[in-house]
């Protein structure tokens, strides 16, 4: 029984699941006809993928309405407005129009913040004077690359801040396919140190595809470039991909190159709840990963109805390090799609990541959070303290445009409703936190740019 077991952990087909196919699940029994509605209802709007693995190992379905994996990969009610939810339910129920349903549901999305913290604005960076659409460029040393082959995933986080990258509004893509550009910018940039593939998931790509983008890197022998990151949930979602997928052992052999060449390779794994980590699949897919010299950052939002107990971050702290993985972030969800559905208060966040802290020995400790991946950069919040009469919050900068701004301490206005940066205000009676000037400026410089483009 144990080696029949194992081998069942070992080899698995994928076989994903959506709107057109969904039903065919065995478990889909166990849903009730609201929650069928609700799937149908948001999935029309945000996106819905998820897979065999995901509902067979991951989700417990004798407690499916309080299930974190079941909330993570499948649409619920809660995630749309009332107002949104009704516009869409009335829509299917009068149409079958794919146009008319596609049309009602763009509205929808386009009040949904399809695009937070300026990446069209401020992130595209430039060649030649080209822009490069499939990559950004936030803070000097990083690039994010989105390959147009590793636009979508194993299965969908239904917080997805990259939602647009799914649901067919192509004006919202980023993707390139062009891993010369991506060479010849890294070169022309000595600043840059770091690239990181990103999506979608890099790892939906075949080990032969992925080489494309890879190789030429290593080949130029750039001297700048220290590290290589992967911005994956296949281990969470799809760990086969480095066990018995058909070209697992390529894939673990082009990880092996980049490492050989002495080029730093981290998987920026995302990990949302414990019971991610407790498979047999997982537990060998990281052993893979890790005996190849690949490095494993572990991180994720924190998500109401999801994660939001210190005691699941603590356990999942825990076992992270057990498995030779390294935790790394606490994020915020960003402020688009169903963020309503999932934010906690800024306050709440804290506490909870301190009471999580408190709970673990040190080697836990390398994780930094809670964090919001906001315009300006990277905000993390310390606490809430209380100066001279006056209750704060207590920020400081992780990553910003300015690399002058990084571990800045600064102070907000103490707000028991805010669940993000937009919602704080500058404490002690000032107008503007320290480097909103110079962000405004830098701004309006970069509208300018564009205007004279426009003109020209």
């Amino acid at each position: 029984m144990l080696l029949a077991a194992s081998l069942k952990s070992d080899i698995m087909k994928l076989q994903s699941y959506s709107l057109h196919n969904y039903k065919n699940l065995p478990q889909i029994s166990r849903l009730s006809s609201l929650q069928l509605e609700a799937i149908e209802v948001v999935g029309n709007v945000l996106p819905f993928k998820t897979n065999n693995y995901v509902v067979n190992e991951l989700i417990d379905w004798d407690n499916i309405h309080d299930d974190p994996m079941f909330k993570l990969t499948f649409p619920q009610k809660g995630m749309l407005s009332k107002e949104h939810y009704e516009m869409m339910r009335i829509t299917l129920q009068h149409t079958n129009n794919k146009d008319e349903i596609k049309n009602i549901a763009n509205i929808i999305r386009k009040a949904l913040n399809p695009h937070p913290a300026g990446q069209l604005e401020h992130n595209v960076p430039e060649l030649n004077g080209e822009k490069l659409m499939g990559m950004q460029h936030k803070y000097k040393e990083t690039v994010l690359f989105f390959p147009s082959q590793g636009q979508t995933c194993h299965a969908y986080c239904t917080f997805c801040f990259r939602w647009p990258q799914f649901v067919g509004m192509d004006e919202m893509k980023f993707a390139n396919k062009e891993a010369n550009q991506l060479r010849d910018y890294i070169i022309e940039n000595p600043q840059v140190t770091d690239i990181l593939f990103t999506g979608g998931d890099p790892m939906i790509m075949k080990a032969k595809i992925f080489a494309t983008y890879i190789e030429p890197l290593l080949d130029a022998n750039i001297p700048n470039l220290q590290t290589i990151r992967i911005g994956t949930k296949a281990l969470g979602y799809w760990p086969y991909k480095f066990i018995s997928d058909d070209d697992a052992d390529e894939m673990l052999d082009l990880f092996y190159k980049v490492v050989k060449k002495g080029i730093n390779l981290s998987f920026m794994a995302h990990f949302s709840h414990p019971v991610e980590l407790d498979t047999p699949a997982v537990i060998n897919a990281i052993k893979k990963l890790r005996n190849v010299g690949v490095q494993i950052r572990t991180q994720s939002p924190i998500l109401k109805h999801i994660n939001d107990s210190p005691n699941v971050w603590a356990e999942m702290w825990r076992k992270q390090v057990n498995l030779n993985c390294i935790p790394y972030y606490m994020f915020i969800p960003r402020d688009t799609g169903a963020q309503d559905y999932f934010a906690l208060s800024l306050e709440n966040a804290w506490k909870i990541f301190r009471t999580a802290y408190q709970q673990v020995s040190g080697v836990c400790r390398t994780v930094r959070g809670p964090s919001m991946s906001c315009t300006p950069g990277k905000v993390q919040v310390l606490g809430v303290s209380e100066i001279k009469g006056e209750k704060i919050f207590v920020l400081r900068m992780l990553q910003g445009r300015n690399p002058d701004w990084v571990a800045r301490p600064f102070f907000a206005k103490y707000d028991e409703k805010a669940i993000w940066m937009d919602d704080l205000k500058p404490a002690f009676g000032e107008e503007k936190f320290f480097f909103e000037e110079e962000f405004e400026w830098l701004f309006n410089q970069k509208l300018t740019e564009m205007e004279t483009e426009s003109f020209e």
